[in-house]
């Protein structure tokens, strides 16, 4: 007998924002692993900025290269490769967890909440040292998160 459950075709395991609403408190406890995965999703777009200028050219004098010079393409290619898939990896993770990555730029994450009834997120940006920001789903922009929320649970009834 088979012990895989059913699902819909394209339906996949991994929680959509509407299905998770984080607190205050677990969100905070989730941060050290959040910003790890940050930090390597920023690493990795990095090194896929820097090296695929190389990469383009490499390819476009790809018949006019030396040997070294096309062993430089080989690896280049086969890093450009190895990171696009780790980045991959690392937004899969970061996607598991029910955080979603809004800006690649600087780092940007929000946890869903919800927030008196409403869709709302916590925010964090690469190099903050907490989550101080917090906004509605239909706003942009950033509140600061009242210290008394973190005193009191759940964050969903505080005004």
């Amino acid at each position: 007998m088979n012990s895989t459950p059913r699902r819909a075709f394209g339906s996949t395991d991994q929680p959509r924002r509407s299905d998770v609403s984080l607190d205050l408190t677990t969100a905070r406890k989730m941060l050290p692993l959040v910003r790890q995965i940050v930090g390597d999703i920023l690493a990795h777009r990095q090194t896929l900025n820097r090296l695929q200028p190389e990469q383009e050219n490499l390819d476009r004098h790809r018949r006019d290269l030396v040997w070294q010079e096309r062993q430089r393409r080989y690896y280049v290619t086969e890093t450009i490769e190895a990171t696009e898939k780790a980045l991959a990896a690392a937004l899969k993770e970061l996607r598991g967890l029910g955080v979603n990555l809004t800006d690649s730029a600087t780092g940007e994450v929000e946890f869903p909440t919800r927030i008196n009834g409403k869709s709302a997120s916590f925010q964090w940006r690469a190099g903050e040292d907490d989550l101080h920001y917090w906004h509605y789903a239909d706003e942009d922009g950033r509140r600061p998160i009242p210290q008394d929320w973190a005193a009191s649970q759940p964050v969903a009834q505080h005004s």
